[in-house]
């Protein structure tokens, strides 16, 4: 089972990228989009084999995500039900016979650290999310987490101790998630390799200096340990300022 996961950061800019020519040679079986930055009627895939699944922001040109998946789930939540973190389209959640599917597109601490208040919450209330479904049945979730977990995550750790997206307080977050039961996949298969990132600053030629960050994850819950086959990081696929990610499952 291949899991493909990509931030697009905009479906139309992307689809005039080559996303259409990735999508077609990797042969995912599920393949999730995040920042689609598209409201419904502006994009039309025409994804054969594939049930489509979106969830747009209220606002327009922001946020978003989307799944395509061969194998039609039991069934499609949208958001976590709480009213306050499912006004821009961040999560959507697949439910298979022996697990849930959840892409996730976390909030933006954003410069100045702006949202870093609202990000708490979010990452309070998502925990609590997938720990609900964990209770039910394991969990595999993937997306833009927008953090980077440790020093060997990002090109520049002690220039941006305080910067969003490498703060103690997020990165802490995702050390619970961790502590409740789950496996950042690339990291369970290369626990020391360094300057593999997912994002790169469209500033300062920062890809061409690979000065990125890893800031895109397959996570699973632990009872799933033994049906991880690879995890992967396609930096050599242009169309976003991230690349994907990948997961073979057996």
């Amino acid at each position: 089972m291949r899991l493909i996961s990509w931030n697009v950061n905009g479906i139309r800019a992307c689809l005039k990228k080559g996303f259409l020519d990735f999508f077609h040679d990797i042969d995912a079986d599920i393949f999730c989009i995040q920042e689609t930055k598209c409201q419904e009627g502006q994009v039309d895939l025409d994804l054969p084999g594939y049930y489509q699944y979106w969830n747009y922001a209220n606002r327009r040109g922001y946020s978003g995500t989307a799944v395509f998946t061969r194998q039609e789930p039991e069934t499609v939540t949208y958001g976590m039900g709480i009213e306050e973190h499912d006004k821009e389209g961040r999560v959507i959640t697949l439910e298979y016979p022996d697990f849930y599917m959840i892409t996730v597109y976390t909030p933006n601490s954003q410069s100045e650290l702006a949202r870093l208040s609202y990000r708490m919450e979010w990452e309070k209330a998502f925990l609590e999310y997938m720990n609900q479904l964990q209770e039910k049945k394991p969990v595999i979730v993937c997306g833009d987490l927008n953090v980077a977990h440790q020093e060997i995550d990002l090109k520049n750790p002690k220039t941006n101790r305080k910067n969003a997206g490498f703060t103690d307080e997020e990165r802490a977050c995702f050390t619970r998630i961790l502590e409740n039961g789950y496996i950042d996949t690339f990291r369970y298969f290369y626990p020391d390799t360094e300057g593999i990132y997912s994002w790169w600053s469209y500033r300062f030629k920062a890809r061409e200096k690979n000065a990125g960050w890893r800031i895109d994850y397959f996570l699973t819950s632990h009872s799933l340990q033994d049906r991880l086959k690879e995890a992967r990081i396609h930096t050599e696929v242009q169309g976003s300022d991230h690349c994907p990610v990948e997961l073979e499952m057996n």
